[in-house]
C-alpha cells in the first residue's frame, strides 16, 4: 500500500488576515509536498486579489479556486467572495449553501468538509479574526485524527480568532507565522494511516451535506437526535435555532445558518442596534412632521393645535438625542480584510 502523508493543509483567517497570510507564505518552503486551501472572510460584493497577493509574497502558485479543480501538491487554492470553498475526494467545490456565523466563505466549512475527505491526511490552521469561526472546524479535524496549529495570539493583529481556539481545544502547535513554514515541512513529510481515523460522526457528515448545498437543507435535528429546540431565533432568516447536541454551543436553523454562541451573540446585538438606528430615524422624522404640521396649524390660526404639534416635536427631538448619543458612543468592531 503506497503510504500516505498529511498533503493537505487548510487556513483560515479574517480581521489581520492578508497581513498573516503573507507573512505565513513567505515562509512556506518552495517544495512543500502539500496543497494549501485559504479562506479569508471577505464581503459578498465584489472580487478578490488575495491570489495574486500571496503569488507576489510567497514561492508557492497561488490561484483561485473553482469548482472541480483538482487539488495539486505545492499549489495556493483561495476562496472567491460569496461562496464556501469545500474539500470533496480529491478536488476542490464552491457552494452557495448556507451561511456560517454570517460568513460564506466560511472557515468551520472548509475545515469541516478537509476533515471528512481527507481525515488524518489534514493539517489546520487558524491565524488572526475576531469571535471564533474556524474553532469548531479546528475541532472536527483533530477528531479525524488531523494536525492543528493556531497562531500566537501575541502574534496577531486580532487575537479572538487564535484566543477562542485555545479555550476550546490543546493545538499541535501555538506558532507565530515566521515559525509555521518549517512547521508545515515536517509535518507534511509524516506517514500517516488513514484506515486508524475513526469515520466521520453523522452530525459532521450532515453539516457538511449543508454545506455543499445538497438535499439537507431544513432538517429536524431534533428528530434526528442531534439537537434540541434552543428557543433562540437566526439573525439571517429569523427562524428558530436548534443547539446541536454535540456542538459545544453550536447552532442551526431549519434552512442551515450556522453560529456560534460568540457569533450569535454578536449578531443578536448588531440586530438589536439597527432597531434602534430605525427607532431613531422614526423619532427624527415624527419631530420634522410635527414641525411641518405646527406651521401649517399657525398659518390656519389654530394655535391651540400649534402648541400640541410643537410639544410632540419637543419629546421626540429629545427621544432622538438621548437615542443619537448612546448609538455614536457605540465603538464600531473590526471587519475582516478586504483583499
Amino acid at each position: 500500500m503506497t503510504p500516505q502523508h498529511r498533503d493537505l493543509v487548510v487556513i483560515g483567517a479574517s480581521a489581520g488576515g492578508v497581513e498573516a497570510l503573507k507573512a505565513l507564505v513567505a515562509g512556506i518552503p518552495p517544495d512543500l509536498p502539500a496543497a494549501v486551501v485559504v479562506v479569508l472572510h471577505l464581503p459578498a460584493g465584489g472580487t478578490s486579489a488575495l491570489a495574486q497577493i500571496l503569488r507576489r509574497f510567497g514561492p508557492l502558485p497561488a490561484v483561485t479556486a473553482a469548482s472541480g479543480m483538482p487539488i495539486a501538491r505545492g499549489k495556493v487554492y483561495v476562496a472567491p467572495p460569496d461562496h464556501h470553498l469545500l474539500v470533496l475526494e480529491d478536488q476542490l467545490v464552491l457552494s452557495h449553501g448556507p451561511t456560517e456565523n454570517g460568513h460564506r466563505p466560511a472557515i468551520n466549512a472548509l475545515f469541516r468538509s478537509a476533515a471528512v475527505a481527507f481525515g488524518p491526511r489534514v493539517t489546520g490552521m487558524l491565524l488572526s479574526g475576531v469571535l471564533d469561526d474556524g474553532v469548531a472546524g479546528l475541532v472536527a479535524i483533530r477528531d479525524r485524527g488531523g494536525r492543528t496549529i493556531v497562531q500566537d495570539p501575541r502574534d496577531a493583529l486580532y487575537p479572538g480568532m487564535p484566543t477562542s481556539a485555545l479555550s476550546h481545544l490543546t493545538p499541535d502547535h501555538v506558532l507565530t507565522t515566521s515559525q509555521m513554514g518549517d512547521v508545515l515541512l515536517k509535518l507534511a513529510r509524516e506517514e500517516v494511516d488513514a484506515g486508524e481515523s475513526p469515520p466521520a460522526p453523522a452530525g459532521m457528515s450532515l453539516e457538511n451535506g449543508i454545506a455543499l448545498d445538497e438535499h439537507h437543507r431544513a432538517a429536524d435535528y431534533q428528530a434526528e437526535g442531534m439537537g434540541e429546540h434552543s428557543g433562540l431565533t437566526c439573525p439571517d432568516c429569523q427562524g428558530s435555532l436548534s443547539e446541536l447536541a454535540a456542538g459545544n454551543g453550536w447552532f442551526r436553523c431549519r434552512v442551515g445558518h450556522a453560529w456560534s454562541e460568540e457569533a450569535l451573540l454578536s449578531a443578536q446585538g448588531d440586530v438589536f442596534e439597527r432597531a434602534l438606528w430605525t427607532a431613531l430615524r422614526s423619532l427624527d422624522e415624527k419631530a420634522s412632521l410635527s414641525l411641518k404640521m405646527r406651521d401649517a396649524a399657525i398659518e390656519r390660526g389654530n394655535f391651540r393645535t400649534a402648541e400640541r404639534y410643537a410639544l410632540t416635536a419637543e419629546e421626540a427631538t429629545e427621544a432622538a438625542d438621548v437615542l443619537r448619543g448612546r448609538l455614536t458612543a457605540v465603538t464600531t468592531r473590526p471587519v475582516a480584510d478586504e483583499a
